[in-house]
């Protein structure tokens, strides 16, 4: 059973991180094919919006990821 939970820590620690990247460093190039709700014309507009909810997923994951590493009582 806890291997199981490893395994799903990671695949979210991992779908975090590609949201991060998403809405960090590609926004305006792969963020209109990934998020279809927004229109193209507001990918401009609300870069740093995106970049705050990137960096915001990216401590998400920092953290599922320190939960994989540390060792503690259960």
């Amino acid at each position: 059973m806890a291997t199981l939970a490893y395994l799903l820590i990671a695949l979210i620690a991992l779908l975090h991180i590609y949201t991060m990247r998403s809405e960090m460093f590609a926004w305006e190039t792969r963020g209109p094919k990934v998020f279809r709700t927004l229109p193209t014309d507001m990918f401009p507009k609300t870069k740093a919006m995106a970049a705050n909810q990137g960096l915001y997923s990216g401590f998400l994951a920092a953290g599922l990821i320190w939960s994989l590493l540390v060792s503690g009582p259960m």
